[in-house]
């Protein structure tokens, strides 16, 4: 054989062997499945390793409607199980399906912030519930400023039972100069302001989701210093409803993008969508359906909309994030995806 010949065929070869070599080295995202519960939350992460944990399990009833979107989206991410659930609080939009889903998935471990605190029938009711199902698996209360483990990422308590973390994360702790705009919040008895608060990172990049938090507990928060920083990605919280997502915290924020988990007659209020909307810095605000008690003005394009209709399929916004604080977001009614560069 020819050194000629010899030299190409080596060159062939090692252009084979390129692409697989490429791809090997690529890093692994960490992917969150934003699943349409109609207005409840259900929030599916899964972390590069392959752990999952999902935040809040949508409503009761409705045949096991959000069970059954909850199941569809962990298929579609891969997943036998939920390793583990997370409850926010004890509303029926977020804790009211738990049952259901553990008829239909295994769950590994329950999270939670103890007992419930609200004093009326159907938080009691839930909370029963809920304490009969957890009973069958792993239960772990958290306190802020613990990690819920979850390999490959971390997830760190903000918030839970009405109380804060009272430490500056690393690299925040600046005064945050909007605090003296904000009014005293009113007291709010109710589970909401007990909602346990998370922030997901993955390298650079960093999620917050506060469950329903109320503004008194939000402020908290950032007021009179921003003890969370900024992030990339925003839960709005509350569902986008003007009790919550004081102007101080979100533009504290400074969120790259903000995904708002509303219903076609829940959340989505004209007030805080232009809090959200105007958050310095904020390149697109995605929504999980067209709120159609607002006007087109206080909604977000179609393209960015999961669910433009009432009765819809319930399709969910899926993200890809990468270490290096980049991310991807897709909406699986229309294929449209957007990638956000560091």
């Amino acid at each position: 054989m020819s050194r000629l010949i010899r030299t190409f065929l080596l060159s062939a070869c090692a252009c084979l062997l390129l692409p697989p070599l490429v791809l090997a080295g690529a890093p692994k995202t960490l992917v969150i499945y934003f699943i349409d519960v109609e207005g409840g939350q259900a929030t599916l992460i899964v972390s590069p390793s392959g752990a999952s944990m999902l935040i809040d399990t949508g409503w009761l009833g409705y045949k096991g409607r959000d069970a059954d979107r909850i199941v569809a989206a962990a298929k579609a991410a891969g997943l036998q199980q939920i390793d583990t659930v997370v409850i926010t609080h004890y509303h029926r939009d977020h804790v009211g399906g738990v049952a259901q889903l553990a008829s239909r998935m295994k769950i590994g471990t329950f999270v939670d912030h103890g007992p419930n605190m609200e004093d009326s029938p159907d938080p009691r009711e839930d909370y029963a519930a809920y304490e009969q199902v957890a009973a069958t698996a792993r239960r772990v209360v958290v306190k802020p400023g613990e990690q819920i483990p979850l390999p490959g990422i971390g997830v760190e308590v903000l918030t839970a039972g009405g109380e804060r973390i009272r430490k500056a994360l690393p690299g925040a702790g600046q005064p945050n100069p909007l605090c003296a705009s904000e009014r005293e919040a009113p007291a709010d008895a109710t589970e909401n302001a007990r909602s346990l608060g998370v922030l997901v990172s993955y390298g650079e990049f960093r999620f917050l989701d506060l469950g329903d938090l109320t503004k008194g507990k939000e402020l908290e928060l950032v007021c009179p210093a921003n003890l969370i920083g900024t992030v990339d990605l925003y839960l709005t919280t509350h569902h986008g409803l003007a009790q919550s997502n004081a102007r101080a915290i979100v533009h504290a924020l400074h969120p790259r993008v903000a995904i708002m988990n509303n219903g076609a007659h829940k959340g989505g209020s004209p007030k805080a969508w232009e809090t959200i909307h105007g958050s310095p810095g904020l390149e697109d605000l995605w929504q999980l359906h067209y709120a159609l008690d607002a006007d087109r003005e206080h909604n977000s394009p179609d393209a960015f909309i999961a669910n433009p209709a009432e009765n819809c399929d319930g399709q969910y916004i899926k993200v890809s994030a990468r270490p290096d604080g980049s991310f991807t977001v897709l909406n699986l009614r229309n294929k449209y995806e957007k990638t956000y560069s560091k």
